[in-house]
């Protein structure tokens, strides 16, 4: 009982000491795991997939199991920094290291990578350069765009001309479609798709946003698909800012949404009935885009989001029912050309779009910002003029939808 008592604490006292202190594969603070194989220390989470692993990995809870003298002196003779010396000691600059609330399958296969496949030792440099190789093509299931279904179709990522290609059947020889890295971001959304292994691909065209979405039954396809975008991406930003470091690149190679859901909106006159919309805010190009579906292709439209010097702000709005409304928790965001109403179901998503907001208006503008602003204006104001002269030819006024 006395060794018991003894080892539990020295495990105790080693999980607090630097390095060990958070998750060695997706930093969660204060983990209660460890790998008595690895000499690693891991969270709740991250522990379900060592178990996956028991060839290289075993683990044990720190506070529950037994653990023998012998276990307890190599967890202090290893831990997770001396781990991440041999394990991550070569990991490429675009490899996305997966975070506390990443999913499930990104962090499944950067273990694998780590402790399984042993891709990051610098012993084997196959995988970085499978990467980053001149040309990635697989089969992916792609959302059809009007129906409800996945069907596979094949997609080709090229260094070369840094483009996403993809085919509607094998053996087509013109693309359905040919994608420039200059805006493409991809993120894993699979609560949205509804697939554990679902991928969004987002682009601009014309400067409307569209997205795409893909998944594979294999994880460690789709992760790949996903780490040689970064590679390609990071390759385009480099060409095109070579005096930049790839410290500062590294971010915008791609972006997750600072905050999605649905609210209701209204129209510019306020009068109009509301309508339920799916909002996704970014903070990385200040855009707030909405869909009539979270899987729509296009848009419906896009606000740009300033600062407060450039007379942007957000305010609770009537925290009652308007005309047409369902939800009674309001927001109102004030842009120059425009006064923005909201509704949201419950005050909770209100207090969360709210902080989201203030966190974007809070945000300097950079030079791209102002030059993204100034497109959207001109893109929005064309198709202004093209409905007014629509309308002209009619003969009447359609109310705006949204």
């Amino acid at each position: 009982m006395a060794s018991l008592e003894r080892n539990k604490k020295i495990l105790l006292d080693l999980v607090k000491q630097p390095g060990n202190n958070f998750c060695a594969d997706c930093g969660a603070p204060e983990p209660d795991w460890a790998s008595y194989t690895l000499g690693i220390f891991v969270c709740l989470n991250c522990s379900g997939i060592h178990r996956d692993l028991p060839a290289v990995s075993r683990v044990k809870s720190i506070r529950l199991d037994f653990w023998d003298d012998s276990l307890v002196e190599f967890m202090r003779e290893k831990g997770n920094s001396a781990a991440k010396a041999i394990y991550e000691k070569d990991v490429p600059s675009f490899f996305y290291r997966p975070h506390q609330k990443d999913c499930v399958i990104l962090k499944d296969q950067w273990i694998r990578a780590k402790y399984e496949r042993r891709e990051f030792t610098g012993d084997d440099n196959y995988f970085k350069q499978a990467y980053s190789s001149g040309l990635f093509e697989s089969t992916l299931w792609k959302k059809g765009k009007d129906k409800k279904q996945f069907l596979k179709r094949t997609f080709v990522l090229s260094q070369k001309d840094f483009t996403l290609r993809y085919f509607v059947r094998e053996d087509s020889k013109v693309p359905k479609a040919v994608i420039s890295m200059k805006d493409l971001n991809a993120i894993f959304q699979p609560e949205k798709i509804g697939h554990a292994h679902g991928l969004q691909i987002s682009y601009l065209q014309e400067e409307r946003t569209r997205n795409l979405f893909v998944y594979h039954e294999n994880g460690q396809i789709i992760v790949s698909w996903f780490n040689a975008i970064r590679a390609t991406r990071l390759a385009y930003l480099q060409r095109e800012h070579p005096t930049v470091h790839d410290i500062d690149l590294i971010p915008q190679i791609s972006r997750s949404s600072l905050k999605e859901g649905y609210m209701e909106k209204t129209g510019p006159m306020q009068w109009e009935p509301f309508k339920k919309r799916w909002f996704t805010l970014s903070s990385m190009d200040r855009k707030l885009l909405y869909f009539k579906t979270p899987l729509d292709a296009t848009e419906v439209g896009a606000v740009f989001i300033g600062t407060e010097s450039h007379e942007y702000s957000v305010r609770e709005g009537p925290c009652r029912s308007m005309r047409g409304s369902r939800w009674r928790c309001g927001i109102t965001l004030q842009t120059p050309g425009r006064q923005f109403v909201f509704m949201c179901e419950q005050e909770q998503e209100q207090k969360e779009w709210l902080e989201a907001f203030r966190q974007i208006i809070a945000q300097p503008m950079t030079r791209q910002d102002y030059i993204s602003k100034i497109l959207l204006t001109v893109v929005r104001e064309r198709e202004r003029e093209r409905k007014r002269e629509g309308e002209r030819e009619r003969g009447y006024a359609v109310p705006s939808k949204d």
